[in-house]
């Protein structure tokens, strides 16, 4: 079975019963590890609820790092990676399934022309929502850490991307 086939699958099985875990009816939970946040999981995983898009196009990823601060966005040091399309309309729920309960950041990013590589025009986010500037990039560790337990922790990120000289949530978020 491909990764896309096990990631719409995950989906379809999360999409049925999210209304029972508290999620919107409406919201699917997206990505190859979708099963471990379906309802009455017990094992610890992120549900990464990025919202604020400010396209509709190309290609999104959400990278796991783990306990050590200066593994935090370093080149090979990601723990995990899942990249998708972007959705047509509303957040995405992306699942990310968790090796143990303990302390992990999250990183997202949102590759507008899908070409694969940085430029301007894309966006980003991390867990726990930091203010960013063109002369931080990169938060502190300590400000995008979560603590996570057994069980699935919901993870709000709310993308930015550059305006002029400055760096911030699109005015209207997409919905």
């Amino acid at each position: 079975m491909s990764k896309l086939t096990r990631g719409l699958l995950g989906a379809a099985i999360a999409l049925a019963g999210s209304a029972g875990a508290g999620l919107p009816a409406h919201a699917a939970i997206l990505g190859p590890e979708a099963a471990a946040c379906a309802p009455g999981a017990k094992t610890p995983a992120l549900l990464v609820s990025i919202d604020g898009f400010k396209a509709r196009t190309g290609n999104l990823r959400v990278q796991l790092y783990g306990p050590n601060p200066d593994d935090f966005l370093a080149k090979g040091k990601k723990m995990k990676r899942i990249e998708m399309p972007v959705s047509a309309n509303g957040a995405m729920d992306v699942c990310v399934a968790l090796p143990a309960t303990g302390d992990y950041a999250i990183a997202v990013r949102h590759d507008v022309d899908g070409s694969g590589k940085s430029n301007w025009d894309d966006g980003g986010g991390f867990s726990r929502n930091p203010k960013l500037s063109l002369l931080s990039l990169k938060p502190d560790y300590d400000k995008v850490v979560i603590h996570t337990e057994n069980g699935v922790k919901r993870v709000p990120v709310t993308m930015q991307y550059r305006k002029g000289l400055s760096i911030g949530p699109i005015a209207m978020a997409s919905r």
